[in-house]
């Protein structure tokens, strides 16, 4: 059974425990053109805002994988993307991201995904939830 409005509430185990790291968040600053900015530098440098995307996103696989929804990435497009910060992501954290089916609309062959990745520390802290829409084209078999 394709995804349907049925899914929405489901969640996926936690991914591995990541840990954030000085290197990491200077690899990814520097990516953004931002490497000189001193809040990504120093002994307490914090992430920048969207390095929460590099942990929402492995939370991903666990969804792809599930054969009852019949997804695909490569029939999905990211259409939006929101971060819900309680605080900065700093280096050695150790962080996990539990993702979760918050709804789904289908029209015809497509369908509208929201999904919200929490992302939380060792303690069990969430730290920041990452919410994204996804618009997915079933096959023409599904449709």
């Amino acid at each position: 059974m394709p995804i349907s409005e049925d899914h929405a509430g489901r969640t996926y185990p936690a991914t591995a425990p990541y840990e954030v790291s000085r290197a990491k968040i200077a690899e990814f600053a520097a990516a953004l053109g931002d490497a000189d900015n001193p809040a990504y530098a120093g002994d307490a440098p914090i992430a920048p805002p969207t390095f929460a995307v590099v942990l929402a996103s492995a939370a991903w696989d666990a969804m792809f994988a599930d054969p009852e929804l019949e997804l695909s990435l490569s029939r999905t497009v990211h259409a939006d993307q929101r971060f819900d910060w309680r605080r900065p992501l700093r280096a050695g954290d150790e962080v996990t991201a539990t993702l979760g089916i918050a709804k789904v609309r289908v029209r015809g062959a497509m369908a509208i995904i929201t999904i919200a990745v929490e992302l939380a520390n060792a303690s069990g802290e969430v730290l920041c939830t990452a919410t994204s829409t996804l618009v997915h084209t079933a096959t023409e078999e599904a449709a």
